[in-house]
């Protein structure tokens, strides 16, 4: 190759800094790259497993083997190494969640819509979550079926509810924030309940070279808190502030002449603040988290000597791990 190699496990941008992890993601989440065929992710796979052992076709680019690098790192899930189902992955997010979002802060009125809707929301909330987890804790298919349940039924119970509620209490302007509500109260379920192996079996750790240290209980709680935050931002600009706009933009005398239009602009509209959202909310927090190995013996309740002796060797004094997406 003309360009001089480069190493694809070094990540191009500062991964410990927040613009460096939101140019990462700007990157990989990229709505456009959840069109690439299954054949072009394969031959994008082939083409990143040559370069790692120099065996690429020769005349091959850097900009090849990024854009091949890119399109793994969009698709392939990173703990199996598998093909993510197209709906469950982050570059699909914008898409789908332009319409789920649009359609819950148009239809908010109607008991069947809410209904619908908030249904369709969890459903692919819950794949998205199955799609992004850390895989290395698996997950039967019993206990994806009661995380789908229970996410979905505290995601109606609380639409329904505070929708019952605030009918006679409240100005309709609030009843328009009656999906932020049940989409945050969901969240809540659907994220823990869907990575419950997690909890339960807690997830490796490891020190800088890759090497296992240990499992963490802990390490799961926080990784899982912090995805149900981002995943909460990252659905509040659409789900805020576009229904204090759209309450002033009805009472338009054009708005109410083309009433045709009201779901679609605030379809396009969730997209553009979806657009901007799922970068930043994936960026606030580094996908490989650390935690000092004193505060894992801590949390865990596990002895360090014994920590020390499985491992192999002195502990790190920091390990890592994934906390998903």
């Amino acid at each position: 190759m003309a360009d001089s190699r480069i190493n694809l496990d070094k990540p191009i941008w500062d991964q410990n800094t927040f613009i460096g992890r939101l140019k990462y993601f700007t990157w990989v989440t990229d709505p456009r790259l959840s069109l690439s065929s299954k054949q072009s992710l394969l031959e994008a796979k082939t083409l990143v497993s040559q370069y790692r052992k120099g065996e690429e076709p020769v005349g091959t680019t850097v900009q090849q083997v990024r854009q091949a690098q890119r399109m793994c790192l969009s698709a392939f899930h990173p703990d199996t190494g598998e093909l993510q189902n197209v709906i469950g992955r982050m570059s699909f997010y914008v898409p789908g969640g332009m319409i789920l979002i649009g359609a819950m802060i148009t239809f908010y009125k109607s008991t069947q819509a809410v209904i619908f809707w908030q249904w369709a929301n969890q459903s692919f909330n819950a794949l998205v979550n199955y799609t992004n987890r850390n895989a290395e804790s698996e997950i039967t298919p019993q206990r994806i079926g009661v995380a789908y349940v229970s996410a979905t039924g505290s995601a109606l119970i609380t639409a329904l509810g505070l929708k019952s509620y605030l009918a006679k209490r409240a100005s309709p302007l609030m009843q328009r924030f009656v999906p932020f509500a049940a989409v945050a109260a969901a969240n809540m379920v659907n994220i823990p309940l869907m990575r419950q192996s997690e909890l339960i079996d807690g997830v490796s750790v490891y020190d800088e070279d890759n090497k296992k240290v240990s499992q963490s209980r802990y390490a799961a709680l926080k990784g899982i808190g912090l995805v149900t935050f981002s995943r909460i931002l990252i659905a509040s600009p659409g789900m805020l502030i576009l229904p204090l706009g759209m309450e002033h933009l009805e009472k338009t005398a054009w708005m109410k002449k083309y009433r045709i239009i009201n779901a679609p602009l605030q379809v396009l509209l969730s997209g553009v603040t979806l657009l901007f959202m799922v970068p930043i909310g994936c960026a606030l927090f580094n996908q490989k988290s650390s935690m000092p190995v004193s505060r894992l013996a801590s949390m865990d309740k596990k002895d360090l000597k014994v920590l020390e002796s499985e491992y192999g060797k002195p502990l790190p004094s920091t390990v890592y791990f994934n906390k998903g997406l």
